[in-house]
């Protein structure tokens, strides 16, 4: 099944056109999932698995792909649907890097591998609530594809410790952009908050949108209300898969803007961080961060921030 997945080369063409590849899968029911291609590693049979002791109930054992030693996580058990109700031989694992981790994950029948456009991508319905898994959901033939939080999930088997010492702020540094505003974009509940709580201790006004064409909209409005956004606007972190408009497209977009396009952005994203290195040089970003690491983070937007005032002079 490895078969299946396209090559880096292959997938680079997609960036800054707006669109991705979603492989398609079931949970042992009707429903129709996703995941994008870009995290994916490999998709196999279900190999045998070694348990172990005292684990995540969510996660079914590890086993050995490539001489690596990964644990498979029961996806539908983690979205809290309930164990996978397959026989072995008709299930498979999907292993994927996301957050500079290896995991797989374990799933019924794997369908196929599409090519979309983001603006077909719709964020889920607001009256869903705030616990469900999907950071979004699409339709094809007549059917809902519902994409899945990733993200949230790990999180939930491994949480993060977002806290971090004093040390790492750089309080003279920091009082200069005190106040300002910073701009993060990410479509993952989970990956805000991670956020909100690294950029907190910096004294900026942290504004929140949860996809490119939502902090597209927003800089439109403020060059509409006459705003000065170089000045008052200290960066932007996007991720780089979000529904309507990615990253990439979103970062596309501010360079072709006269008033916008030395705007400082930073790609914050769980995908691949050797693709992503590509990625940023061609699309004009000023860095590049792997979720999720607090102090890499802390010290990038500080990085960033002195970058900016010394260009301002």
């Amino acid at each position: 099944m490895g078969g299946m997945l396209s090559s880096v080369d292959a997938r680079t063409q997609l960036v800054g056109q707006n669109r991705l590849e979603l492989l398609l899968f079931h949970l042992g029911g009707n429903q129709r999932f996703a995941i994008n291609v870009f995290k994916i590693q490999e998709v196999m049979r279900m190999p045998k698995l070694t348990r172990l002791p005292d684990c995540h109930q969510s996660v079914r054992g590890v086993c050995h792909v490539r001489g690596h030693t990964v644990p498979v996580v029961d996806l539908r058990h983690a979205i809290h649907m309930g164990s996978l109700q397959v026989p072995d031989e008709e299930a498979n694992i999907i292993v994927t890097e996301y957050n500079m981790t290896v995991q797989a994950f374990l799933v019924g029948g794997v369908d196929r591998i599409v090519n979309m456009n983001w603006n077909e991508i719709l964020p889920p319905p607001k009256g869903a609530g705030r616990q469900h898994y999907l950071t979004a959901i699409t339709r094809m033939e007549e059917r809902i594809v519902e994409i899945i939080d990733v993200e949230k999930v790990l999180a939930e088997i491994a949480p993060y410790n977002t806290e971090l010492p004093p040390e790492v702020y750089d309080e003279e540094l920091l009082t200069q952009v005190c106040g300002k505003d910073i701009l993060i974009v990410d479509d993952s509940s989970v990956a805000i908050a991670q956020m909100r709580t690294v950029l907190a201790p910096m004294g900026m006004n942290i504004i929140e949108a949860h996809n490119g064409l939502e902090a597209y909209q927003l800089l439109m409005h403020w060059k509409e209300e006459g705003r000065d956004i170089n000045k008052n606007l200290v960066m932007i972190i996007t991720d780089a898969e979000m529904p309507e408009m990615d990253g990439y497209m979103l970062t596309t977009e501010i360079r072709r803007d006269p008033e916008l396009k030395d705007t400082f952005i930073v790609l914050h994203t769980s995908l691949s961080g050797n693709f992503n290195r590509a990625m940023v040089e061609k699309v004009g970003c000023n860095g590049f961060l792997s979720k999720f690491a607090p102090q890499n983070l802390a010290e990038e937007v500080q990085r960033i921030i002195r970058e900016k005032l010394e260009k301002l002079g």
